[in-house]
């Protein structure tokens, strides 16, 4: 039997593209079924969800907040962000550059919005804040599983970003705060060694 060494190298791309493939099933189905719920059921979610952790321990503890602004038949985090400016904490939501990278821009009551290439709503002015400085995360979330594991839209995004929360024993903050609805919710997802697991997902649903 001759080999030409390339088998293992083989076997490394076959089971990435079943990590891969799989990940794109069950991102798939979690994203129908979020867009088979109607507004109201999506509405009252949404407040419940948002009461849950504006209630929490980290979100009066912390100051300086990042969320993200929702878009389509995500959990809408408007409370959240009205909540945190009630309080006088700051907000900062995310701006997706084009080489990948995402920055953090504080928003204001009065803060003007326009629509990126995305299609998701950016601030046009305010502050900026390194990632490493913020104490908590609002995080987007498409699927999740019982041990906080996400799946998000694909980009890569937040897994860049927070990459040196990897590294537990030396970076604690921020908290990266999950928000998703029941039906997205599934049995069990195996993370990518780049992905950031959650510190806490909320659902309607979910007791954590």
């Amino acid at each position: 039997m001759v080999c030409d060494g390339t088998g293992g190298r083989r076997l490394l791309f076959l089971s990435a593209f079943i990590a891969i493939n799989l990940m794109h099933k069950i991102r798939k189905k979690a994203l129908l079924a979020r867009r088979k719920m109607n507004v109201e059921e999506r509405s009252i979610a949404s407040q419940i969800i948002c009461k849950k952790l504006t209630d929490s321990h980290n979100f009066l503890s912390a100051n300086l907040i990042a969320c993200y602004l929702p878009m389509r038949d995500e959990v809408d985090t408007r409370f959240i962000i009205e909540r945190a400016w009630r309080a006088n904490k700051r907000i900062f939501v995310p701006i997706m550059r084009n080489d990948g990278e995402m920055l953090f821009r504080e928003i204001r009551p009065d803060t003007t919005l326009h629509r990126n290439r995305m299609a998701i709503w950016e601030p046009l002015s305010g502050d900026f804040i390194s990632p490493r400085k913020l104490q908590l995360v609002v995080t987007p979330t498409v699927a999740f599983d019982n041990f906080n594991n996400r799946i998000g839209m694909g980009g890569g995004y937040y897994d860049r970003c927070f990459s040196f929360l990897r590294h537990r024993r030396k970076w604690l903050t921020p908290k990266l705060l999950g928000v998703a609805f029941q039906c997205q919710q599934v049995d069990k997802i195996s993370p990518n060694t780049w992905d950031v697991r959650l510190y806490k997902t909320f659902s309607e649903l979910k007791k954590r």
